[in-house]
């Protein structure tokens, strides 16, 4: 078995509360703790409204937690500005949505390259690496076709390919297959694992079990807002 890297995100009794009418509360994240290790596969499963997506997001540095903690890499994220939080963003995450957000007047090369524009890389580098990345994937032949001349398991594979255009520390995808068909699902789970090992990228996948969790080296069960076992789950 294969031995658990070093901790690369740790929560501290993370929650998140929503306000709704009436000054009603809805929480979304509740008292979560969690580690996420360096190069692991971790599926965070849940039937819909349990709080992934939420708790992707605050792992992700995309929202703020109502209390608690979010440590990533030794940082709390909590004493970050929404700058840092946009620089962390930006250098160490990769993010894959269920709805793609591709952009959707540029070719399937240019959504890779606009990615690699904050850095330092030369139009030419960026053209190499998108080129490549294409190639991966096995999407090269639709370099310059528009997102919506995709099918949905190309367009999957090019969200995938803009994430990791930046070589991020960690991926996260947020229902990644949950627009596809089982086969077509199947592939992309199995190449974001096939990434995983790899390039040692550490991946934190949110489903509701389309995703083929049995991928994952390591599975967590999460039910109003708390991680839960797999039979409070309902699993």
């Amino acid at each position: 078995m294969k031995t658990l890297g070093s901790t690369l995100i740790e929560t501290r009794d993370l929650t998140k509360v929503y306000l709704r009418k009436k000054q009603s509360q809805v929480k979304a994240v509740d008292q979560v703790d969690l580690k996420v290790y360096r190069g692991e596969s971790l599926a965070i499963v849940g039937r819909s409204g349990s709080g992934k997506t939420t708790l992707l997001n605050l792992i992700g540095a995309l929202d703020r937690p109502t209390s608690g903690t979010v440590i990533f890499e030794g940082k709390d994220l909590g004493d970050l500005s929404n700058r840092e939080l946009a620089l962390l963003r930006r250098q160490e995450v990769g993010f894959i949505f269920q709805t793609f957000n591709l952009l959707p007047a540029l070719t399937a090369l240019e959504n890779i390259e606009v990615a690699l524009a904050p850095t330092c890389m030369s139009r030419e580098k960026r053209q190499e690496k998108a080129r490549t990345l294409l190639d991966t994937f096995e999407i090269m032949d639709r370099s310059d076709h528009l997102p919506l001349e995709l099918s949905v398991g190309q367009r999957q594979k090019l969200a995938i390919a803009r994430a990791l255009a930046r070589d991020p520390t960690l991926i996260i995808a947020d229902e990644p297959t949950g627009e596809m068909d089982p086969v077509s699902g199947r592939e992309i789970a199995t190449k974001l694992v096939e990434l995983n090992r790899k390039y040692n990228v550490t991946l934190l996948v949110a489903s509701h079990g389309a995703f083929s969790y049995s991928l994952a080296k390591r599975v967590l069960f999460l039910k109003d807002g708390r991680l839960v076992s797999q039979e409070e789950a309902g699993y």
